[in-house]
């Protein structure tokens, strides 16, 4: 951020955020504000952050990024600061000084070569900053963290995108499963079979709960055809080395559970 001035916006990110609101996702959502003058990373940025169920919003500059932050119920601030940026400790200041805004964690992302900018974003009350270039994850983390959000491993549905059990994390709008860092590929069965026993770990759901969860409707479904599916499962999760098993209780069903030690 190198001034006031306001860079001209991808009209596909402004759609973006428009289809957004429309649809209510920002009231669902944790909202966040993105101060950058830089197009790309915007689009980087919130392409990250939206993965991980949060929504964004951009800023070009001091102007507009007060303005939107008066007129928005945001959850947190994110400034791009660069070598030659020259607002961000300002913006912040802002933000810090206003009673509506005062209380948004706001966080700098320093560019390599402005490293001097450290004083003056403390001075202005930053609440935390990363040097780039910096993992993803340490930027999420700290928002969950601030914003009160579940982790991935709590066992429970994180922002109603993520399932995560252990080592064994699932990501329920890409149909994408991943066991101690490797994808785990499943059949369409397999994975609302999984889905299901992911949501209460240690619970014990009958074959007829498990039909219920993972089959479509009005099918007919013999439990031979469940302990089929629950072998693939098995062997899947075996072959990633997740630590994570499906245990069989006699005359009950199955549960999901991790391996002693």
């Amino acid at each position: 951020m190198s001034g006031l001035e306001e860079p001209r916006w991808p009209a596909h990110a402004a759609d973006a955020v428009e289809a957004n609101v429309v649809l209510g996702v920002a009231l669902m959502k944790p909202l966040v504000l993105i101060c950058s003058q830089d197009a790309e990373f915007y689009l980087f940025l919130s392409h990250i952050l939206e993965v991980d169920g949060f929504v964004s919003e951009p800023a070009g500059g001091a102007k507009e990024a007060l303005a939107k932050a008066d007129e928005r119920e945001f959850q947190a601030v994110v400034l791009d600061c660069g070598p030659t940026s020259l607002t961000g400790s300002a913006i912040c200041a802002r933000l810090k000084r206003e009673p509506r805004t005062g209380g948004l964690p706001i966080i700098a992302l320093i560019a390599p070569g402005a490293e001097n900018q450290h004083l003056d974003l403390l001075k202005a009350g930053i609440d935390e900053s990363f040097v780039r270039p910096m993992a993803p994850a340490k930027l999420l983390d700290y928002l969950r963290t601030r914003l009160a959000l579940p982790k991935p491993g709590s066992n429970a549905i994180e922002n109603n995108n993520w399932l995560s059990y252990g080592s064994l994390e699932m990501k329920l709008d890409a149909h994408r499963v991943c066991g101690n860092g490797h994808d785990i590929h499943l059949g369409p069965i397999e994975f609302n079979v999984l889905r299901h026993l992911l949501e209460a770990p240690g619970t014990v759901f009958s074959r007829d709960e498990l039909i219920g969860g993972a089959w479509p409707a009005n099918i007919h479904v013999g439990v031979r055809t469940v302990d089929v599916h629950i072998s693939r499962l098995r062997r899947a999760l075996e072959a990633a080395s997740t630590g994570i098993v499906i245990r069989t209780v006699r005359s009950a069903g199955y549960s999901l559970e991790k391996l002693d030690g």
